[in-house]
């Protein structure tokens, strides 16, 4: 077996599943570029035939994408394969992930195939593949729930017809560590060609082991490929993480004995910038990436880190990227120590003209707040990608009264469609108010399922992160917005939400 454990990254793709975490087309970019800083090895860029924007996507990524595999998933059908091949046209290397369910549940219930329909269709369906690409993974999905005779005869036929890497996944997060290891382990003792395939896994959260049941599947099944994503985002509870994953592995070298491609220093980048694109708040107490992950707060932890760092401390905060000088600029900072920030950050903007809008956005937020931090800089970045989008809605200006014992009231100017338009409302309080004003003249019927504020730094003089979550019509968005104000960042997060209404790019659900 290979030394080498490689990454496969799905927050593109798996990830975006999560309710509202869709994501745009240059934001699927953006974040494609600093996986591959991050040096992942196989990016998983969407679903290319489930719709014409995710197509898009794919092929924008595929454009874009110099040194890791650009992946597409595809349904076990000529038509989702073909399409996914025709995105993937311009990468310099290409995969493409095709994938059917071989648990009985799944065939009688949802595909309503018979198990031989189902053996014939895998095999077509990476035939096919393989015609069109050299790399063909191939997925049984709730592959862990399927009975293990079947899965061996489906899997032995796969490989023999050309698959390259066979993923095993625990589609549901029903798995435990020791026996999702032993079964990983049973299909490749048992299974004659196993040794022509790299062998992969891919955990759900549900029950809190994904990350534990994919180390499991490494450490005990032989496989040699990880799918995760990025902050462990996915639907329901979530994927495998990839920060945890590698950082398991690279701090655990000793057990394990695998290298990694990864450079972990940009994993605190990505792990920010999905979290901002998507509007998902990384909890404070995540491993490695959360903002408590390396702060001591007992008297006698900072006391042994004071005196020997590894006395609790098993990995360097700044080998994933986290700065031991947190405040870094100030109104005074000139562009190109600005521009060295970004570098530093791992944030790539495409032109000087980027650069310079993102640098007087920079300036304004400096002259509203004495100290600017990494986070601010991150988010100034974000807000000023999205505005380069075109948008129905736009942010302008806002005021607002509130006073004890008199009802809110508030006054925004925002554009709809190019044109400034200004609505008023009164509201349970200064942001109610606001989000009534703007809602007054939308009119989307939209319902809030969510509403959040985050501070981006510490103090009060900090930023507030406002998160937005809209439903209408089956379907849910996230918007995000940030503002020294959290009444004007609740507005922008609010129009953001709504410019995401606007898209009519649907999604589809595909294997876990």
């Amino acid at each position: 077996m290979s030394d080498k454990l490689i990454i496969f990254d799905t927050t593109l793709r798996d990830g975006e599943q999560s309710p509202g975490a869709s994501m745009t087309r240059d934001e699927k970019v953006r974040i494609a570029r600093q996986l591959e800083r991050l040096k992942v090895d196989v990016i998983e860029a969407g679903f290319a035939a489930s719709s014409n924007g995710d197509f898009e996507a794919v092929q924008l990524v595929a454009n874009t994408i110099k040194e890791s595999i650009v992946c597409s998933l595809a349904r076990a059908n000529d038509r989702d394969i073909a399409r996914a091949a025709e995105a993937l046209k311009g990468a310099q290397r290409a995969r493409i992930h095709t994938f059917i369910a071989t648990s009985a549940l799944h065939m009688e219930k949802k595909l309503r195939m018979t198990p031989d329909q189902v053996f014939e269709q895998a095999k077509q369906s990476v035939r096919f593949a393989r015609n069109l690409v050299e790399d063909v993974e191939f997925s049984p999905e709730d592959g862990y729930r399927s009975d293990p005779d079947y899965l061996c005869r489906v899997l032995e036929a796969v490989i023999a017809e050309g698959a390259t890497t066979i993923n095993v996944p625990d589609t549901v997060g029903y798995a435990v560590p020791e026996l999702y290891g032993n079964f990983i382990k049973s299909l490749r003792e048992r299974i004659p060609n196993s040794d022509k395939a790299i062998w992969s896994v891919h955990c759900h959260n549900d029950l809190g082991m994904a990350v534990a049941n994919s180390l499991a599947g490494v450490k005990i099944g032989g496989a040699r490929q990880v799918e995760c994503t990025i902050n462990g985002l996915g639907e329901r509870a979530g994927n495998c993480s990839l920060e945890e994953v590698v950082m398991a592995v690279k701090t655990r070298r000793d057990y394990f004995g695998l290298d990694l491609n990864i450079d972990a220093r940009h994993i605190l980048a990505a792990s920010r910038m999905v979290s901002q694109t998507t509007g998902f708040v990384v909890q404070p107490n995540k491993a490695v990436v959360g903002a408590n992950a390396f702060a001591h707060a007992s008297g006698i932890h900072q006391d042994g880190v004071l005196k020997a760092r590894d006395t609790y401390e098993i990995m360097r905060a700044e080998d994933v990227g986290w700065s031991a000088n947190k405040i870094v600029l100030g109104k005074l900072s000139g562009r190109n120590a600005f521009k060295q920030r970004l570098q530093e950050l791992g944030v790539q903007l495409d032109s000087e003209a980027e650069i310079n809008a993102a640098f007087s956005r920079f300036k304004e937020l400096a002259d509203r707040k004495a100290e600017i931090f990494d986070e601010d800089i991150l988010a100034l970045v974000s807000d000023e990608s999205v505005s380069q989008e075109k948008e129905q809605f736009a942010f302008v200006s806002l005021s607002q009264h509130s006073e004890t014992g008199e009802r809110p009231h508030a006054a925004v100017v925002f554009t709809s469609a190019g044109k400034e338009v200004k609505s008023e409302s009164d509201g349970n309080g200064p942001v109610d108010a606001s989000l009534k004003a703007i809602e007054a003249h939308v009119q989307s019927g939209a319902e809030m399922v969510l509403y959040s504020v985050n501070a981006i730094s510490g103090s009060t003089e900090s930023q507030g992160e406002v998160t937005v979550r809209l439903q209408n019509s089956g379907r849910v968005v996230n918007g995000t917005g940030s503002d020294p104000d959290i009444v004007v960042a609740s507005a922008k997060a609010y129009l953001s939400a709504l410019n995401k209404l606007q898209s009519k790019a649907d999604r589809v659900a595909a294997q876990g």
